[in-house]
């Protein structure tokens, strides 16, 4: 074969693979067309602390995980595609989570008979990994339409940082109004200099894996667990020891009387001052199981071919 067929067939070659790789780049860059995804979940929460738990012992781990306290949580958020399997998603949650010593059977933690709820406040951005990559093919979903089709199922693990606010209140009796227990210094925060009074703003790591379906090219939903490693142990209002309740009536008032011991007072030792009410060695952690709904914003050209 001469040097000039074998010059021609080359560039016969580039001239027809052009459009062929033109497309393919097209194809492989189309995400950027659709990089924003505004997502709203609606779901449940739970909490990992001292109050409640299983019939043991307090671990402190998901064996302690008490089914009946889950609560509501509602999240709104706009996930940002940096690349095709990395992106940033920053959101507000808001729930609520609780705990009641009348749910576990082990004795210490079932004569201890201290209860709290409170609302979660948090805002914070999440950076997310893909593991299962979406694939944005041809727009529709025609059988026998020649091109590549959307991957309609994405994974991905995700982990943040964050700020939550949490605000943890009781009831004198069961009928009662919620008290607050912050201003009670249940443990004697704020009355010593050993004891400050903990803040009610604190930092979180959020961690966790989710799943999404795409139901079309704008809209999807999806599925997504994660947990909540805090730095304070106070989100149940229990973290040390008994504090003297006698102090407690005299500085503070009858309620913190009240409510810093709620036991039975059969066994006295149990919750005299200096005894163990909490467990300072873990810090408290909650958790938020979610339904998204997600839609997915244009943020560049319009002009991609249909297939």
């Amino acid at each position: 074969m001469s040097v000039m067929k074998k010059t021609t067939i080359f560039l016969l070659f580039i001239l027809f693979s052009l459009p062929l790789f033109s497309y393919s780049q097209i194809l492989k860059n189309r995400w950027r067309s659709m990089r924003g995804e505004l997502n709203i979940g609606l779901g449940a929460s739970n909490f990992l602390g001292e109050l409640g738990g299983a019939n043991q012992v307090g671990t402190h781990f998901f064996k302690d995980f008490e089914f009946s306290q889950t609560k509501p949580a509602f999240s709104i958020g706009y996930r940002y595609k940096l690349s095709r399997t990395i992106a940033i998603n920053p959101h507000f949650t808001y729930a609520r989570v609780s705990g009641d010593d009348k749910l576990t059977e082990e004795f210490f933690r079932n004569y201890r008979n201290l209860s709290f709820t409170s609302p979660i406040y948090e805002l914070n951005a999440n950076l997310e990994f893909a593991f299962i990559k979406e694939q944005i093919g041809h727009r529709y979903r025609l059988r026998k339409v020649k091109g590549m089709r959307g991957f309609e199922i994405m994974g991905y693990g995700f982990i943040g940082a964050g700020v939550f606010h949490f605000n943890p209140k009781t009831k004198m009796t069961e009928k009662g109004e919620w008290i607050n227990l912050y201003d009670l210094s249940t443990e004697g925060q704020g009355l010593v200099d050993s004891r400050k009074r903990y803040s009610r703003t604190q930092f979180c790591i959020p961690f966790g894996v989710g799943f999404k379906y795409s139901i079309n090219r704008r809209w999807g939903i999806g599925i997504e667990y994660g947990v909540r490693q805090t730095f304070t142990d106070y989100i149940d209002d229990v973290s040390r020891t008994y504090y003297d309740k006698n102090i407690l009536l005299t500085q503070v008032g009858y309620e913190s009387y009240v409510l810093s011991d709620r036991s039975n007072g059969v066994y006295p030792t149990i919750s005299s001052p200096g005894s163990q009410r909490g467990d300072p060695r873990y810090t408290d952690t909650y958790m938020f199981g979610l339904l998204t709904i997600n839609y997915k914003i244009r943020t560049g050209r319009t002009s991609y071919p249909l297939f």
